[in-house]
């Protein structure tokens, strides 16, 4: 299997010099010489000048080019500069620069098969110009392609929370960065035959689906207010506890199991109530 190979190209400045000395050379023997051979072989050197012009190519930073002579692999240019090559050569522009995939929500099932809505962020920049140019038809394509299948894979690994799967230890709402450093390195696989490197994946958009997303609200708020009315309900069991206990302690009142009862009933109705609670005077007993 082949591999990136770097080329080493003559300077463009020197040829640049010696094609304007030959055009001009050229060009002062068709105008000033009357001699019939001599027009021919200038009109005939003025061409191969002209085709040598097609030789310059011009890399800028952070840029390559590849050559390619009759179908056969040359090497890759990645000095930029101003260079020459054989004119025959056929070049191609691949960028080394660093670029963003910001991919568009799609959507896809999570473990337990709950659709949901899921973007990723994507950066990479290419590694080895003969993968990129010649194992892959098109390597831009290619990667959205293959960042799509990467993000249904993961996606499909995980449950979205652990409303579902209790047991689940990653979810892709909570386990952000394991999710994260799983998605870069199934993308950094797939990207490899192309010369791609992943410098660095995640996600950035997760949602449940619009026609579960109501659905899935209104379960969360559920589950939400029965945990807060879990630890309302505990905190409010230990408070009466330690208020019955301070008051048996310091011998305020004497209370019998029925008072006991009373009083540990209105303290939880006061104490766990959604509302502010109405105080109301008894001049009589208790038991009034």
């Amino acid at each position: 299997m082949k591999q990136e190979k770097d080329f080493k190209a003559s300077s463009g400045y020197l040829l640049l010099f010696l094609v304007i000395v030959l055009l001009a050379a050229e060009v002062s023997a068709l105008i000033l010489m009357p001699a019939v051979w001599i027009k021919i072989t200038a009109a005939v050197m003025l061409i191969i000048t002209l085709f040598l012009v097609g030789g310059f190519v011009i890399v800028n930073p952070n840029e390559s080019s590849v050559l390619v002579l009759f179908g056969a692999y040359k090497g890759t240019i990645k000095e930029n500069g101003f260079w020459w090559v054989n004119p025959f050569f056929t070049k191609k522009k691949i960028s080394l620069r660093a670029r963003n995939l910001d991919s568009d929500p799609i959507k896809v099932n999570d473990k337990i098969g709950n659709p949901v809505m899921i973007g990723v962020v994507l950066v990479w920049k290419v590694n080895d110009t003969y993968k990129a140019a010649f194992d892959v038809d098109d390597y831009e394509h290619f990667v959205m392609i293959q960042s799509e299948a990467a993000v249904r894979k993961m996606a499909g690994e995980f449950p979205y929370d652990n409303l579902e799967d209790e047991d689940a230890k990653i979810t892709l709402r909570g386990g952000k960065e394991e999710v994260n450093g799983l998605l870069e390195d199934e993308i950094t696989e797939r990207l490899t035959i192309a010369g791609i490197t992943v410098i660095e994946a995640r996600i950035n958009y997760l949602a449940y689906a619009q026609e579960i997303a109501s659905a899935m609200l209104k379960r969360q708020q559920a589950t939400a207010v029965v945990a807060a009315r879990f630890k309302i309900v505990e905190g409010a069991v230990s408070m009466v506890e330690m208020a019955l206990d301070e008051l048996s302690k310091k011998e305020i009142i004497d209370m019998d199991e029925e008072k006991k009862a009373t009083m540990v009933s209105n303290l939880m109705v006061v104490l766990c109530s959604d509302k502010d609670a109405t105080p109301v005077v008894n001049t009589g007993s208790l038991y009034q």
